[in-house]
């Protein structure tokens, strides 16, 4: 089914479902606490799709029921989300993360900010989600490249009788890279000294409108590789923010952690807790809730969900293959930090999807080798039976296959940029076929000019970490030319690969990365047998 009649259906379910849906407290809730004229904050981040009630994740109906209870106590409710919301399960790609704005409309939320995944479907996608959005995307320093003003919007005060919060929103500059870089060319995104200056000067503009309450909602986290652009960084150099809503680095903040005057919270990622803050004027109570037992559930959310999941099925029904071992995709330490079997596996289809490609259109080329950025690859995969299901929810983002024609300097460079945090995890950490390198974590990173757009930095002396052994079986030569299969994020610069975008050649195959996994495994007879039982090899670490 193609976009535009997903999206159609996307809206005809939400039309349908919404029509009915009226979302009232469980019947067995009661009242517990003395919360009149309070403010409580309800808080998401990092949801990636988990809107399904499982084992795992709460689910969006768990949502829905604690903002009706603390509703029923007669506090003053806000409902924040502070991004990648619409990226992560085939729930919500499926239809290109449209399904959930309308989750998040009929659960009550009352502002977002974007993460850098709600760029992953393309800008146009995006701007669908915003058109149907029925709250407030708040995102301060994302700026129109033609306008020079905020893309969505900065800022907004909610008003409960007496009391005024002002909330205002932030993404990270990360989304230049982290996201595929044609899918953020509308737009900048301040960063460093700019993004402290915007930053406080919405701090300015709500407090001039006598707000009793600053929230930021921001998806910026706080990872080491962030240093700079965190949640932690801004409340340091911004006065003014009382909360400030945390996303990003999947980070769970129980309790908060106080940074000049403001109080930082994030509950981790996929719906596996929800933050509550409740105000008793400047005092503040932070906690994550996971055990929902004594405030019921919402049955017309989990239908709502349903309606969509149930599409979602029966397109993926079915098995993609077999696997006689645990293939592992897990971030740290797996393909974020290490080579891993199923990077090899990945890197093995994307080599074989290319060198089809090119006996099919007759090209005169050799596949040397191939990379993936450990990042576009989500989940482990069992030994067992492996659905339809799985293979999109391990490789979600219909990233295409594409070869880049580049010189061994060129190589050099992508692989010690890549490698750069080795041994920390890094979204661009290269699974590899056909290429075997030496990572020498002994020797620092030595960091170059920082690459345009991006937040990632060139190496200085590349090979001064990584060494190349060899590419395509034969030495390798700085100064030879070599085709290397890669997706077309990092074709376009995403991550670490700026150096792709510079490449002599760049063919864009169109098979996605799923569907040339589909063709190898079907080359392999449906068997992933030992010869992926441990990683290849390819990879030293010392």
């Amino acid at each position: 089914m193609n976009k535009f009649l997903k999206r159609v259906l996307a809206g005809a379910l939400s039309l349908a479902m919404t029509a009915g849906l009226v979302l009232a407290p469980a019947s067995t809730t009661e009242a517990k606490e003395d919360l009149a004229g309070k403010l409580v904050v309800i808080h998401t981040n990092d949801m990636h799709g988990r809107y399904e009630k499982t084992e795992e994740s709460l689910g969006i109906s768990s949502v829905t029921a604690l903002k009706n209870y603390y509703k029923k106590q007669g506090a003053n409710v806000l409902l924040l989300d502070a991004g990648d919301f619409s990226q992560g399960t085939n729930l919500v790609n499926y239809y290109d993360g449209l399904d959930s704005v309308y989750f998040l409309n009929a659960a009550g939320y009352d502002a977002v900010s974007l993460g850098n995944h709600e760029f992953d479907f393309g800008f146009d996608e995006l701007k669908a989600m915003a058109d149907a959005a029925q709250f407030p995307i708040l995102d301060a320093n994302i700026l129109s490249k033609e306008t020079n003003e905020p893309y969505f919007g900065d800022n907004t005060v909610f008003t409960f009788g007496n009391m005024t919060v002002g909330v205002f929103g932030l993404d990270t500059p990360e989304a230049k890279t982290k996201a595929s870089p044609k899918n953020v060319k509308d737009v900048n995104i301040l960063d460093d000294e700019a993004l402290y200056a915007c930053a406080q000067a919405q701090v300015d503009e709500l407090t001039a409108k006598n707000c009793d309450y600053i929230i930021c909602v921001g998806h910026l986290g706080v990872d080491e590789e962030s240093e700079g652009r965190r949640s932690v960084d801004v409340a340091a150099n911004v006065n003014g923010i009382d909360l400030f809503v945390d996303g990003h680095s999947h980070t769970r903040i129980d309790g908060g952690v106080d940074v000049n005057g403001t109080k930082i919270v994030s509950t981790g990622s996929y719906l596996e807790k929800i933050g509550v803050v409740v105000y008793d004027g400047k005092t503040t109570n932070a906690k994550l809730v996971d055990d929902l037992y004594a405030i019921g559930g919402c049955p017309e959310m989990d239908l709502f969900v349903k309606s969509f999941k149930d599409i979602v099925d029966a397109a993926y029904a079915g098995t993609f293959a077999t696997t006689t071992n645990l293939l592992n995709g897990e971030r740290e330490p797996g393909v974020r930090t290490m080579e891993t079997n199923l990077g090899n596996f990945s890197t093995d289809a994307y080599k074989y999807t290319a060198e089809t490609y090119v006996a099919e259109n007759e090209l005169n080329m050799v596949i040397d080798g191939a990379i993936q950025n450990g990042g576009g690859i989500r989940e482990s995969i069992l030994p067992g039976e492996i659905s339809m299901d799985t293979l999109y929810k391990v490789f979600p983002f219909g990233n295409t296959i594409s070869i880049v024609t580049l010189k061994g300097s060129e190589l050099l460079e992508a692989l010690e940029a890549s490698c750069s945090a080795c041994p920390g995890a890094l979204g661009g950490f290269p699974q590899v076929s056909g290429i075997q390198f030496t990572i020498d974590t002994s020797v620092p990173y030595a960091q170059g000019d920082l690459y345009p757009e991006s937040t990632y930095y060139a190496p200085a002396a590349p090979g001064s970490r990584v060494t190349i052994e060899t590419v395509g079986g034969k030495a390798f030569d700085p100064n030879a030319t070599y085709n290397i299969a890669v997706n077309n994020f990092m074709a376009d610069g995403g991550d670490t690969y700026y150096v792709f975008t510079k490449a002599s050649q760049i063919i864009d195959t169109g098979v996605v990365d799923a569907e040339g996994l589909i063709s190898y495994v079907n080359s392999l007879n449906g068997i992933i047998g030992d010869e992926y039982a441990n990683a290849k090899g390819n990879i030293t670490i010392k």
